[in-house]
């Protein structure tokens, strides 16, 4: 199969009748429609998805660099269910399709399977970890919209560059859920699965996967002093872009004023032109301004898919938090991410269970910086992932999940959850 070394592409369309790419964006009211029409694509929760990340390390010398080519090279003739593509730094990313867990679960595992054994053949070896414990960051693909990332991103520090090269993840995908309430259901967190409470559950959750995830704690040979480096690489880049959207009841207003108030990084231009943007400029001073050029819907869509928080809304949920893992427990985030989002009463206890951390508002620290530095080091964030795991162990039971990798999921609350340790915890 080929292999897609292009792997940002333009997201959802805007879900406005008679928009095309191709119109001009000249006032903040259609910009701000277009992204809370377009956040959400309501539909009962069924559908799971997972975007699998790996380094890929020489056998004989795992400090060496690994090209794109010799990966490929390997992996060209290789018939796959999910898409293969390539980041920035060489990593390996495998897309799944969405469905019930069960389904994308067997068929990502059967995927890893038939691409660990053809590149085990070609000399290389995938590591699942979430920054590159050894080497720098080099940078492979050299196209525009990485070549302005990374300008961007070094006006401030190196954590861009990082981010592009040096780290990799497992994210989690989900059906946003339902518009509305139906009649005669009760009043929990988690109730009809509803969008809004799914969003919102998803927010709770998230330092908890952070900390009970965590998986990077050493880069250049060294100790950082975070358990999950990469996430600190993620939340140091321009918080703009980086930060969870904040401010409102309803999810896509507060993602549509946190799109136009992030900073643009890629402006688009034909001829070989560099689309290297304005240092500061968000969209919405460039829907005002409307320099360097007019922009267009197809440029608030780009703009859209060069925005990290932990949690983003494509019409569906993306998580983003979470390290890369070793071997095939990347099944755990996946099955646990699912079960607590979907099942009410997991989604009820977690909602309980996280309610702690959430309290002191403005004045606690950030949560997500908290759970990375320490991971299940911290008691309360220990308590909080040993509650939310057992709910969501309960729920896989309940849905009838089957081996091997109910096994995996038990095998991994056993060694790390119930003792309040992260994966980071095994570096000595």
């Amino acid at each position: 199969m080929a292999i897609d070394k292009s792997t940002w592409s333009l997201g959802p369309p805007m879900n406005h009748p008679g928009v095309s790419d191709g119109d001009h964006l000249t006032d903040l009211d259609t910009a701000e429609s277009l992204i809370y029409s377009s956040a959400f694509d309501f539909a009962p929760p069924k559908r799971v998805g997972v975007e699998l990340e790996w380094l890929v390390h020489d056998d004989g010398d795992p400090m060496a660099p690994v090209h794109p080519d010799r990966t490929t090279a390997a992996l060209n003739d290789l018939d796959v269910d999910g898409i293969l593509s390539i980041e920035p730094g060489g990593q390996l990313e495998l897309s799944s399709a969405p469905a019930d867990l069960g389904d994308c679960l067997r068929r990502s595992m059967a995927d890893m399977t038939a691409i660990r054994r053809i590149l085990a053949s070609a000399g290389l070896t995938l590591a699942g970890v979430g920054i590159d414990p050894a080497r720098p960051p080099r940078r492979y693909l050299r196209i525009p919209r990485y070549n302005a990332m990374e300008e961007a991103f070094n006006r401030t520090n190196e954590s861009g560059r990082l981010m592009l090269c040096s780290t990799a993840s497992v994210q989690v995908s989900l059906d946003a859920g339902q518009r509305r309430a139906l009649r005669g259901a009760g009043r929990g967190p988690g109730t009809e699965h509803d969008f809004r409470a799914r969003w919102e559950g998803a927010h709770a959750i998230g330092p908890v996967l952070v900390a009970a995830f965590a998986n990077s704690p050493v880069h250049r040979s060294r100790c950082t002093g975070w358990r999950s480096t990469r996430q600190a690489a993620w939340l140091s880049i321009d918080r703009s872009r980086s930060a969870p959207p904040t401010g409102s009841a309803d999810p896509r207003s507060a993602w549509a004023r946190y799109a136009l108030d992030a900073r643009v990084i890629c402006v688009r231009r034909r001829d070989g032109l560099p689309w290297t943007a304005p240092d500061g400029l968000t969209f919405k001073d460039w829907v005002v301004g409307r320099q360097p050029r007019v922009p267009t819907v197809g440029d608030l869509r780009y703009h859209l898919s060069t925005l990290f928080p932990p949690i983003r809304p494509r019409g569906y949920l993306e998580l983003r938090m979470i390290d890369a893992q070793h071997g095939d427990d990347w099944v755990v985030p996946v099955a646990v991410v699912k079960a607590l989002l979907d099942d009410e009463k997991a989604l009820d206890t977690a909602m309980e269970a996280t309610e702690p951390l959430r309290r002191g508002g403005a004045s606690r620290p950030d949560p997500w910086a908290g759970a990375a530095r320490t991971g299940l080091a911290d008691p309360s964030l220990a308590a909080a992932a040993y509650r939310c795991f057992e709910a969501a162990h309960a729920a896989l039971i309940k849905a009838d999940l089957q081996e091997p990798f109910l096994g995996i999921v038990e095998r991994f609350i056993e060694r790390y959850v119930s003792r309040g340790r992260s994966p980071a915890d095994d570096v000595k």
